[in-house]
């Protein structure tokens, strides 16, 4: 494409935007194109709102505040539970606003997780989040197995992508339960959550899902699929903030399980200061609440979440698809120029693709995107040769896209990448 002609396209696509007046609900940094909100959001005017008050609250009713306050802390995780619950398709009281996304899911294996017989094995992939199989392996240890003979990982031609089929194929009568990612977190490839739970249950496999890549990105519908389980994080495309609380899904037909890790906030509320040494878990998804909530961390995702209902996950991802689109378009010069060696690892196809695109490099990936950020861009690497790019539907433009590609294509004409070293910081 032409500059002028993509960049006159840009600013149209800008003007028909219905959702470019959310971009003033944001904090923007300051000369900055930041299209790193799937790894952390950034912090909307609505969060800092209900963030004040919520303190507001504790300084002026203390322990009052657990019944008085304007939404009542007691309460807090199931409200925020039923605010989010249209975004991935609960049913009422499915969806609870509790722990965090490595907890969570120590909790659910150790719920659904029920080796015997010959089902005795666990079904992930080896492209997941590694704190997933951290935890499924520490699972399959606590009943006195081996993960090297227990933990199936699903392995990937290509180093970025899975094969749905082959998934599908590794489903046998061995395994006890399948664990996978929504969207691939390197890649951004989206598994089609909707296929595999029908086969997990045609199986009768329980299946669960890490949907912390494309939960407030992309519409769900857990209870209409049949998903057993799922858990994610309220950090990235959710904007709740840095080690914001993250979410836990429960199916209903699964309400009258014993939590695997119960404790004392997942009691029957009517009881739960009872005291009693009895465990009577709620029949809902709030059941399997472990502590007291971090009120005030979590206080930000009632804000956040008024936004992102007030904007429809319909449009956001209309929109996300619309700016991942536009940026692939407009990175198709630098594909075909073969001496830049870049490559897109995320698939093309609109329908199998996450939030964000994956630019693949196989030596420069790192100082690429340092050269990025030397540039005013916000974009991450993830090891060993991938830098990702996204777009948030809620807060970027498709003229921020459009400068993302032409500044790429600079860096790459001038080898500006070579200014930067290749040692990685704690955090990229």
């Amino acid at each position: 494409m032409e500059k002028e002609k993509s960049l006159q396209k840009a600013i149209a696509l800008d003007q028909a935007d219905p959702l470019a007046g959310f971009r003033q609900r944001f904090y923007i940094p300051e000369n900055t194109i930041y299209v790193d909100g799937n790894s952390l959001g950034l912090l909307s005017k609505d969060a800092e709102r209900s963030l004040h008050r919520v303190l507001n609250e504790w300084k002026t009713l203390g322990i009052k505040g657990w019944l008085d306050a304007e939404r009542p802390w007691f309460h807090f995780a199931e409200e925020i539970g039923e605010m989010a619950a249209g975004l991935v398709g609960a049913e009422k009281n499915e969806l609870i606003f509790t722990g965090t996304t490595t907890v969570n899911i120590h909790s659910l294996i150790s719920t659904f997780y029920k080796p015997a017989g010959k089902r005795t094995k666990i079904l992930a992939d080896e492209l997941n989040f590694p704190s997933d199989i951290y935890a499924l392996e520490g699972q399959i240890r606590m009943r006195g197995l081996d993960p090297a003979s227990e933990l199936l990982l699903v392995k990937s031609v290509d180093g970025k992508t899975l094969d749905e089929e082959a998934i599908i194929n590794m489903m046998t009568d061995e395994i006890a339960l399948v664990w996978l990612p929504s969207v691939l977190f390197a890649s951004g490839q989206l598994l089609d959550i909707e296929r595999l739970t029908k086969e997990a249950r045609q199986r009768d496999i329980p299946i669960g899902f890490d949907c912390s890549h494309s939960a407030g990105a992309i519409p769900h519908h857990f209870s209409q699929w049949g998903v057993d389980f799922a858990t994610f994080c309220s950090y990235k495309y959710l904007n709740g903030g840095p080690g914001c609380s993250a979410f836990l899904y429960i199916n209903k037909k699964h309400f009258d399980k014993t939590p695997g890790t119960p404790g004392w906030f997942g009691y029957v509320k009517e009881k739960q200061f009872d005291m009693l040494l009895d465990f009577e878990h709620a029949q809902s998804a709030g059941g399997w609440q472990i502590s007291s909530p971090g009120i005030l961390g979590s206080s930000t995702m009632e804000g956040s979440l008024r936004i992102i209902n007030d904007a429809g996950i319909e449009n956001i991802r209309e929109k996300s698809l619309k700016l991942t689109s536009f940026f692939l378009e407009l990175l198709q010069p630098l594909l075909d120029e073969k001496s830049y060696a870049l490559s897109v690892a995320t698939p093309k196809e609109p329908m199998r693709r996450g939030g964000h695109i994956a630019l693949s490099h196989p030596t420069e990936a790192l100082r690429i995107t340092e050269a990025l950020k030397a540039n005013g861009i916000v974009p991450d690497f993830r090891a060993p040769d991938i830098i990702r790019i996204a777009p948030v539907a809620l807060y970027n433009s498709f003229e921020e896209v459009w400068k993302v590609a032409n500044i790429l294509k600079e860096i790459m004409e001038r080898k500006e990448y070579e200014k930067f070293g290749n040692q990685r910081k704690a955090i990229s």
